[in-house]
């Protein structure tokens, strides 16, 4: 399919690559950032813009990937009537997009996307369409990157991204906490990494709840008492470690 992207951050960056990679021909990329856009433009070898009205009509699938805020104003800007135009927010409901064009929809990457992480991890997506005709079409376009695509409405791709927030953005969370504690104590956070990757690979044979480790779920109140202890300069590390301790033992009683 020819396609224009709409954004230039990390999203469209590896999105747009990987479609390029699987034949589509990308026209043009359209970012008011007008050096974000070369830079993309010449990876992808294609035309590039900051100017809505030079904007290419002449695509088939125009990717919006930009802010969840960008997203809603963006109608007042645009309009493809005809086009599909499909956003890639997990949060934002698909119809967000009816006033550009009512042949729009989602193509969300339920994935932590970053443009400089190469090789880039396998990307599943979830897809919706205002307009029942277009689902197929948004489908194939999907499967053309990725091996896992489903379906997901505006409420299930909500949850889903709250799942995502948990699992990702909350995790790495900790591992600034452990890294932050392990370089002000003097220890090696690399050490730390094979148990980061067992813990995330263990979950494809065992649920999450079957998986827990650790002195909380043990009720080892002497090793409970001595890390309070190691973290009591530590406020946010305490506030967190307090919590989660208390939320494990809990659902251990359960």
């Amino acid at each position: 399919m020819r396609m224009v992207i709409i954004g230039s951050g990390n999203v469209a960056t590896v999105l747009s690559q990987q479609f390029k990679e699987a034949g589509h021909q990308i026209l043009q990329v359209f970012s008011r950032q007008q050096g974000h856009a070369g830079q993309l433009a010449e990876i992808l070898q294609c035309a590039y813009t900051s100017r809505r009205e030079e904007l290419d009509k002449n695509a088939e699938v125009y990717l919006v990937a930009l802010s969840d805020d960008a997203l809603k104003g963006l109608s007042k800007e645009l309009t493809l009537p005809g086009k599909l135009v499909l956003h890639t927010a997990g949060a934002v409901p698909k119809e967000v997009l009816l006033d550009v064009s009512v042949n729009s929809g989602v193509l969300y990457p339920l994935q932590s996307l970053r443009k400089e992480l190469k090789p880039y991890p396998a990307i599943p997506l979830l897809t919706d369409a205002n307009q029942g005709a277009d689902r197929q079409r948004i489908t194939e376009l999907a499967r053309s990157i990725s091996h896992q695509v489903s379906e997901a409405d505006n409420n299930m791709r909500l949850k889903l991204h709250l799942a995502a927030v948990l699992v990702n953005n909350f995790t790495n969370h900790l591992y600034v906490l452990a890294d932050t504690y392990c370089r002000k104590e003097g220890a090696d956070f690399s050490l730390l990494l094979p148990l980061i990757r067992e813990t995330a690979e263990r979950l494809s044979r065992v649920a999450p709840e079957d998986a827990q480790t650790g002195p909380a779920i043990r009720s080892d109140e002497a090793t409970l008492a001595r890390h309070l202890e190691l973290i009591d300069n530590y406020k946010d590390i305490k506030e967190v470690y307090t919590l989660m301790t208390q939320q494990i033992r809990q659902g251990a009683g359960r």
